[in-house]
C-alpha cells in the first residue's frame, strides 16, 4: 500500500455511525497514515471524517418516508458514487443502510475496481435469502455481527470475517450506575422489579401496549415495581397505556429527558440490569437484556398483512437473537398470531420463578459475541487489512 491509505466510509443512521466511528478509532491505530472520506455523523466526524452531506438525509428509509424523497436520494447514491470514484480510495466501506448503501456499492463496482465493504451482514438466515446472492455482485468482504453469519455470505462468494458484537462491548454495569438510577429516578430500591420494552416506535408501542398490559395484570407478579424505558417524544404515549393499569404509584417511566444520546442509552442498560425479569419487543434488545444478565420473554405482533408476509417468508422457528447465538430456545418467545396475553403472562411468572437455565445462556450468548475479547472495531479494522492485503 502507497504512504497513505485512503479510505471512502458511509453510514446512514446512528448504529452505523456508531459503528463506523469504531471500526475507523481501529483503522488509526493499525495505520500510521489514513485520509478518510464519506458520510457518517458525530462519531464518525470525532474520526476525522468531514461528511459529503448531513448523515440524516439518508435515515429516512422506510417505504412510506422513501416514496417522496425518491428522486433526492437517487441523487444522493449518484453523487456518492461519483465521488468514490474520483476519490479511487483504497476501500469502500459501507455500514448497513442496504438500500443506500449497496446502490452506491453497484454503482462504483461498474465505474470501477475499487475494493467494497459492507460492515452488517443482511439478516438471510431469517427471510429473503436471495439478498446475499444479489449483494454478492457488487461487494468483497462482508464484516458480520453474529458468528452463525459467515457461512451464509461465503456460501455467495463473499469473503465474511466474524467481528463481535457491539453490545457486548460494553462496559459493565457497576454498583455506583445502579444507585445513582435509584436516586435520580426514585425508585425502591429493594423492590422486586420488572421491565417493560415495547419497542421504539409509536406503532410498535399501539400495537403491542394493550397485549403486554393485560399480559402483566394475568401474572402473579402484577405487583412489582414497574420500569419502562422509552424517549422523551414517546413519554406521553407510554403513561397512556401503561399508566392507568399496571403501573400504578411504584412505576416509573425512563425517558433520558436531559441527558445526551449517550447518557441516555447507558441509563437505559441500567434500567435492564435494575430489573428482574423483562417483557420486551423483539430485537437487538434481547442482546442488551442478555449483557444486562436479566431474564426475559419477548413478544411482537405486525400488522396483518405484514405478518402473512413474513410468517411465509421466515426460514426459522425463531427470532431471538440470544436463541440464535446460544443454539437453544431457551427465551420464550411469542411472535405474531402467538401474540397473546395469556401465553406470555404464563412465561413471564415461570420465567420470573426459574430463571437459571436462561441466566447460562445469556452468558454462553455474550462470550459468543465476543465479551473479553478485542474490541469490535480494532476486529473490523483488521479484517478490512487483511482483506486488502489478500487482494494484494
Amino acid at each position: 500500500m502507497g504512504a497513505a491509505m485512503k479510505v471512502f466510509v458511509i453510514a446512514g443512521e446512528p448504529s452505523g455511525d456508531k459503528l463506523g466511528g469504531a471500526l475507523m478509532a481501529g483503522l488509526t491505530q493499525l495505520v500510521p497514515d489514513v485520509a478518510y472520506q464519506g458520510i457518517g455523523g458525530p462519531m464518525m466526524q470525532a474520526q476525522g471524517l468531514d461528511s459529503q452531506f448531513p448523515m440524516e438525509e439518508l435515515s429516512l428509509m422506510g417505504i412510506a418516508e422513501i416514496l417522496p424523497k425518491y428522486r433526492h436520494l437517487k441523487r444522493r447514491i449518484r453523487e456518492t458514487a461519483e465521488a468514490v470514484i474520483a476519490a479511487q480510495p483504497d476501500v469502500l466501506i459501507t455500514i448497513d443502510s442496504p438500500d443506500f448503501c449497496l446502490r452506491v456499492a453497484r454503482l462504483v463496482k461498474a465505474g470501477s475496481n475499487v475494493r467494497t465493504v459492507h460492515y452488517v451482514a443482511p439478516t438471510v438466515w431469517a427471510w429473503r435469502a436471495g439478498r446475499a446472492a444479489k449483494m454478492a455482485q457488487v461487494i468483497d468482504q462482508v464484516l458480520a455481527l453474529f458468528p452463525f453469519e459467515p457461512p451464509f455470505m461465503e456460501a455467495e462468494g463473499m469473503r465474511c470475517d466474524f467481528v463481535g458484537h457491539p453490545v457486548a462491548a460494553e462496559p459493565p454495569i457497576t454498583r455506583d450506575e445502579l444507585d445513582a438510577f435509584v436516586k435520580r429516578n426514585k425508585i425502591a430500591a429493594g423492590a422486586d422489579t420488572l421491565v417493560i420494552l415495547p419497542g421504539s416506535r409509536r406503532s410498535e408501542i399501539e400495537r403491542l401496549g394493550e397485549i403486554f398490559v393485560q399480559a402483566i395484570a394475568d401474572t402473579d407478579i402484577s405487583d412489582k415495581q414497574v420500569l419502562i424505558p422509552t424517549l422523551p417524544h414517546l413519554r406521553a404515549l407510554v403513561e397512556k397505556t401503561f399508566r392507568p393499569t399496571i403501573m400504578g404509584a411504584n412505576g416509573v417511566i425512563v425517558d433520558g429527558a436531559g441527558l445526551s444520546a449517550e447518557e441516555a442509552a447507558r441509563e437505559r442498560l441500567v434500567a435492564m440490569r435494575f430489573a428482574d425479569v423483562a417483557l420486551a419487543a423483539s430485537g437487538t434488545v434481547s442482546l442488551e437484556l442478555a449483557a444486562a444478565r436479566t431474564p426475559m420473554v419477548i413478544a411482537y405482533d405486525m400488522n396483518w398483512l405484514s405478518r402473512q408476509i413474513i410468517s411465509r417468508m421466515l426460514l426459522t422457528d425463531t427470532v431471538t437473537l440470544v436463541n440464535l447465538v446460544s443454539e437453544t430456545r431457551v427465551v420464550p418467545e411469542f411472535v405474531g398470531q402467538a401474540c397473546q396475553p395469556a401465553p406470555i403472562a404464563r412465561a413471564l411468572s415461570q420465567t420470573y420463578r426459574s430463571p437459571e437455565d436462561q441466566l447460562a445462556e445469556l452468558d454462553v450468548t455474550m462470550d459468543r459475541l465476543g465479551r473479553g475479547g478485542e474490541a469490535p472495531g480494532l476486529r473490523a479494522a483488521r479484517a478490512v487489512l487483511s482483506g486488502l492485503e489478500q487482494r494484494e
